[in-house]
């Protein structure tokens, strides 16, 4: 869901996108298949992946965007290491709505089981955007872009 959304978000405004699936660690793929919920060892490598391509982007002046769920406040702050330039966007909604989305996905390694999971360890994000997942993507979109200020290629 926030894959789909930070992609159409990427090409709407020009931005560079990645998905944050992508640098898993094959150990954390073959884990999340199974059904096994990531501890946090598991994401350190995956974190320290991600936070590689910020500080990449951040360093080239790219306007990019990653998808990922940084689901604690610690996950967040060793991707943003206070770096104002770093924003997250937070889409919430209600867990079966989110569940319904993940049973409709095909070709993807988490399972729907995993949600719960997700969800338990979800820490509130104080510093993000925040859209309800009930909107459009394009309804979201043009909020986002709008609060950013952003000026979308024409």
């Amino acid at each position: 869901m926030a894959a789909k959304f930070t992609g159409l978000f990427a090409k709407k405004t020009g931005a560079i996108f990645y998905e944050g699936d992508d640098f898993h660690p094959p150990e954390n793929i073959a884990k999340m298949s199974a059904g096994i919920p990531l501890t946090d060892a598991d994401r350190k490598k995956w974190l320290q992946a991600l936070r590689e391509i910020i500080v990449r982007a951040l360093d080239k002046k790219e306007f990019a965007v990653l998808a990922c769920s940084a689901l604690k406040a610690k996950n967040r702050d060793a991707l943003a290491e206070e770096d104002p330039r770093v924003k997250f966007v937070h889409l919430t909604g209600p867990q079966t709505l989110i569940a319904e989305r993940l049973k409709n996905r095909r070709g993807h390694f988490m399972p729907p089981s995993l949600l719960e999971s997700q969800f338990a360890i979800l820490e509130p994000l104080s510093d993000a955007l925040i859209f309800s997942c009930k909107k459009t993507p394009k309804k979201i979109i043009a909020e986002l872009i709008h609060v950013l200020g952003i000026a979308v290629p024409g």
